[in-house]
């Protein structure tokens, strides 16, 4: 296809900056779960924009972070594989709270053989005069350019994606105009679950929790039955999730029923139950089993 550009954009940045958010802005569809709980993420995400004579596929990648369990050594290598022949690399940090952990992450995106381009995030909620002194200590240095952008609100993200879509070279449309990720319905259902219960939980209590699709059935044209698990670490998390008379979990359920009903296009009953296995992170059999594999 003469003239049409393609290509891979890594997402890069340390936890909870807004990779996910920028990711599902740039595709103009909720392909990846996000929350104000750091190393949401877990596996890379492609989420797949296209344009008239361009087609980007960016890979959402979980936070830069030191592991700390078998999950956390899985995240960080789902990030090295992410840099694996991408074609040019997006790093994101935080301009309300931008500090050395940013400052690391670009000097590590810095030694990248590709275009590199950074992407200030979260410009939203401070004033123009907290972001001039935040930008300044951005150092842009080995960088092709610097946005300053709202995932949330939008600001900029049409000119960033358009850099992009520049940057990228002459190449073949990879995925049909109307696919916007490679993920599996299993998958991305369990997600959505996943992500209704980080923002619906105690703090102490999301990075302990799995959710595994036991079942998705189609009922008829209209109707779908799904059955899933959330996993816990703890008897005591167990409770929390569950809520007083199920009252949480009920929540929980309903708020991600109806996200997969949009998804799916279809009614859809979800049921749901919660179980404890403990130190699953640390278990290569259960990160299997709930679709973390190498």
């Amino acid at each position: 296809m003469s003239g049409f550009r393609s290509g891979f954009v890594a997402i890069l940045g340390r936890p909870n900056v807004g990779k996910s958010s920028l990711m599902n802005k740039f595709v103009g569809e909720k392909v990846a779960i996000v929350s104000d709980r750091p190393q949401t993420t877990r596996n890379k995400i492609l989420g797949v924009a296209s344009g008239d004579n361009w087609q980007i596929v960016f890979v959402d990648t979980p936070g830069m972070h030191k592991p700390r369990t078998k999950l956390g050594e899985y995240m960080m290598k789902e990030v090295e594989a992410a840099r694996e022949g991408v074609d040019a690399v997006l790093a994101v940090v935080d301009g309300a709270h931008m500090g050395e952990r940013d400052a690391a992450v670009l000097d590590d995106v810095r030694k990248m053989n590709c275009p590199r381009f950074i992407a200030v995030n979260k410009v939203d909620i401070v004033t123009p005069e907290q972001l001039m002194p935040k930008l300044a200590e951005v150092n842009a240095e080995g960088f092709d350019r610097v946005f300053s952008v709202s995932a949330r609100r939008g600001d900029n993200v049409s000119e960033l994606l358009n850099a992009l879509a520049e940057a990228m070279p002459e190449g073949p449309k990879y995925f049909p105009d109307d696919m916007i990720t490679d993920q599996p319905e299993r998958m991305i259902c369990a997600e959505i679950i996943r992500e209704k219960a980080l923002r619906n939980l105690y703090e102490e209590v999301p990075h302990g929790i799995g959710v595994e699709m036991m079942s998705i059935e189609k009922v008829h044209n209209k109707l779908t039955e799904i059955h899933a698990t959330i996993y816990c670490e703890k008897a005591s998390h167990k409770g929390v999730i569950i809520g007083k008379q199920g009252a949480m979990l009920k929540k929980i359920g309903s708020e991600a029923r109806a996200d997969i009903e949009r998804l799916l296009d279809v009614k859809v009953v979800l049921r749901l139950w919660v179980k404890v296995r403990e130190d699953w992170r640390n278990r290569s059999g259960d990160l299997k089993t709930l679709g973390y594999e190498e």
